[in-house]
């Protein structure tokens, strides 16, 4: 069998909450309990649960972005240290697209941006940023405008530029369609979806709406209270729930097609 690309072990995530009283120990919330996944080359693998299931602080530990309190997490087999998996490998795509893109910058910088830290020359950096617009739907001329001057499915866009442009192997997106109009929300997940072939990544994507991981993603982990409670093929999990919590969710969504915008 082969080693997976990512494989997570017994993931526990405790965080400290700020003392009531200088007499009573410091509350403790269990963000993450025991969690173990694997996830190999080329899968897409959605996380869904409700707010505060865990999903998101999973992927800040992936990114680097916060450290587990225990547990490990291996890339292509090697543990992963204190910050994340290794630099280039790894592009991440964020909720909301104003909040993560610098309003100060133009297009061009804020996708060149990682390339500038890679040591890329100048004008490697410039015709990789002009294809990298044309891959997520926009004209090269968009590299001279600055955020505030798009649509929110632009900037989703702009932000799936960036996150590509070290060529990662890995795709992480975190509730990438729930801060934007329902219009273009399918739009946003076919982009995804055809990036996902085009590059050939693999492809992590988080969401509260199961509608969402069932469009793009072959497997499925079902999140609840810190703990993995389900995780499976789509189909199977989508169609045949095993699990009570998934199988609440599974009857919490709405037609597919009125969920992404459709009629």
């Amino acid at each position: 069998m082969d080693e997976p690309l990512i494989a997570v072990r017994d993931l526990h995530r405790v965080y400290r909450r700020p003392r009531a009283s200088l007499f009573e120990p410091a509350p403790t919330v269990d963000a993450l309990r025991g969690v173990s996944l694997e996830i190999a080359a080329g899968q897409r693998f959605g996380l869904v649960g409700e707010s505060g299931s865990g999903k998101s602080t999973l992927i800040r530990l992936l990114s680097g972005l916060d450290r587990p309190t225990s547990g490990t997490i291996a890339f292509e087999g090697r543990p992963v240290g204190r910050r994340g998996l290794p630099r280039g490998r790894l592009g991440v795509v964020f909720q909301d697209p104003m909040g993560s893109l610098d309003p100060r910058m133009r297009v061009h910088d804020i996708i060149a941006e990682p390339l500038v830290g890679a040591r890329a020359p100048r004008d490697l950096r410039r015709l990789l940023v002009t294809e990298l617009l044309e891959d997520v739907g926009l004209e090269p001329e968009a590299g001279g405008r600055y955020p505030h001057q798009f649509s929110g499915g632009q900037r989703q866009r702009i932000s799936l530029a960036r996150a590509l442009s070290t060529r990662p192997s890995v795709l992480v997106a975190d509730e990438p369609v729930s801060a934007l109009d329902v219009s273009v929300r399918a739009q946003i997940l076919n982009l995804i979806d055809d990036l996902v072939s085009g590059y050939g990544l693999t492809l992590v994507m988080v969401s509260h709406d199961l509608s969402v991981i069932r469009h793009s993603c072959d497997t499925i982990g079902v999140m609840r209270r810190g703990e993995l409670v389900e995780v499976g093929p789509a189909a199977r999990v989508a169609g045949e729930p095993a699990h009570p919590y998934t199988r609440e969710l599974v009857a919490a969504v709405p037609d597919l097609r009125k969920a992404l915008g459709g009629t």
